[in-house]
Order: structure tokens, then sequence, then C-alpha cells
């Protein structure tokens, strides 16, 4: 059984999943969070863009990568909550995964330690649809908008 302390880990905390979901957006769920916790680690441990790679479209890789090499030897502290507010099956093929995104605890550091943390882009709370898609086999994260800022609670 899934639940938000086994898809947890000490850095990027789900704090709640939805209750009753059936085997597909159990399937979405988990797939959403490996690929958060992927990309995060990519963002703390300012490494490993590459593992995203399966884990998203290729349009959506190459934000990721774009993002990662303008931010070379920046690192995040800190822990992400996230609150899994969601998960809608819409097709075989496609779901979406709406979440809170608290990153209030986080703090940003470029590569001398000197702290470069904007509260306009990181140190608040997001509502995120996360859209999934199944291809090659698996779900994968291949857009990501968010709805509101500081309004969720995680």
């Amino acid at each position: 059984m899934v639940t938000a302390e086994s898809l947890s880990t000490e850095r990027h905390v789900i704090t709640s999943i939805p209750e009753g979901l059936n085997e597909q957006q159990t399937e979405v769920l988990k797939a959403f969070v490996n690929y958060d916790e992927v990309t995060w680690n990519i963002w703390f441990t300012g490494t490993g863009v590459e593992n995203a790679e399966p884990l998203v479209t290729a349009d959506l890789y190459q934000v990721i990568k774009d993002n990662y090499e303008s931010s070379l030897g920046q690192t995040i502290e800190g822990t992400v909550r996230i609150s899994v507010k969601e998960v809608f099956a819409l097709s075989p093929i496609q779901a979406q995964v709406l979440t809170c995104s608290d990153q209030s605890d986080l703090a940003a550091y470029d590569s001398d330690g000197n702290d470069v943390s904007n509260p306009e882009t990181l140190q608040g709370r997001y509502e995120i649809l996360v859209t999934m898609i199944y291809e090659d086999g698996t779900w994968k994260d291949s857009e990501e908008s968010t709805l509101s800022d500081n309004e969720c609670v995680a």
C-alpha cells in the first residue's frame, strides 16, 4: 500500500496523498513523486541532471537541462514539502497531478556558499498542476503550470 510516508525522503517530504486511488492513479502518483524527488535532488546536489531524462518528455528535459546549465554551481538546502491534492486520470495515456509545493524552508547558495535565495521564485508555497503522459511504457512528466502563489498548504 502506498502512503505519504512511504513516498517521502529526508529532503523531499510528501505530507499527504489522496485516498481511494485506482491502479492507474496510483501508478501516476508514484511516477510523479519519483520525478519530483529526482529533479529536487538535482537542485539539492547540483549534479545528476541526466537522471531526469527517462522521467520526462524530451521537451521538458531540455527545459530542465537549460535551467541546470544556467544555475551551475548553485545548490539548494532545506526540505521541500509536497501535498498531493488530486490525481486525475484523463485517459489511459494522460493524467494530471495537483500539488502544493511548500518551499518556504529552502535556501539557495552559489558555488562560494553565499545565500542567493530569491523569495520571489523559491521560498513560497506553490499550487502546481503537473501533466503526465504514458510514453515508452512509463508515466512521464510533460508539463507543469503554477496555479497560485502562497495560497495552498502542504
